[in-house]
C-alpha cells in the first residue's frame, strides 16, 4: 500500500506541477509581454511595407493624374478637328486674295510701266 500510496501523492504532485505550469505560462501579464515581443520584431517590417505601399501609390496617382491628363489632350485633339477644317479654309482664303492682290499691283505695274513709256514718248516727241 505504500507504494500505490507514494504513486497517488507523486501523481497529485505532478498534476499540480503542470497546472501550475500552464497557468504561469498563459498568465495574462506574459501573454501581454509575448505580444509585445511579437509585435517589436514584426513592427519594422510592417513600417517599411506602410512607407513602401505610400510610395507606390504616390506614383501610382501620378501615373494616373498624367494618363487622364493625356487622355483630355487626346480627346480635346479629336474635338478640335472642325476648328482646324474652319483655320484650313480661311488659310486658302487668305492665299487666294493674296494672289489676286499680287496679279492686280503686277497689272498696275504694268499698265504704269506702259504710261510712262508712252507719257515718255509723247513728251519727248512733242519737244
Amino acid at each position: 500500500m505504500d507504494d500505490q500510496e507514494m504513486q497517488l501523492k507523486v501523481k497529485r504532485v505532478t498534476d499540480k506541477f503542470t497546472e501550475s505550469m500552464y497557468v504561469l505560462a498563459n498568465e495574462p501579464s506574459i501573454a501581454l509581454y509575448r505580444l509585445q515581443e511579437h509585435v517589436r520584431r514584426s513592427l519594422p517590417e510592417l513600417v517599411q511595407h506602410k512607407t513602401d505601399m505610400q510610395s507606390w501609390e504616390e506614383q501610382s496617382q501620378g501615373a494616373i493624374y498624367t494618363v487622364e491628363y493625356a487622355c483630355s489632350a487626346v480627346k480635346s485633339m479629336t474635338n478640335s478637328s472642325l476648328y482646324f477644317k474652319n483655320i484650313d479654309g480661311l488659310l486658302r482664303q487668305a492665299i487666294s486674295l493674296k494672289e489676286q492682290i499680287n496679279s492686280q499691283g503686277r497689272r498696275k505695274r504694268v499698265l504704269d510701266s506702259g504710261m510712262i513709256k508712252d507719257g515718255g514718248e509723247k513728251q519727248s516727241s512733242g519737244i
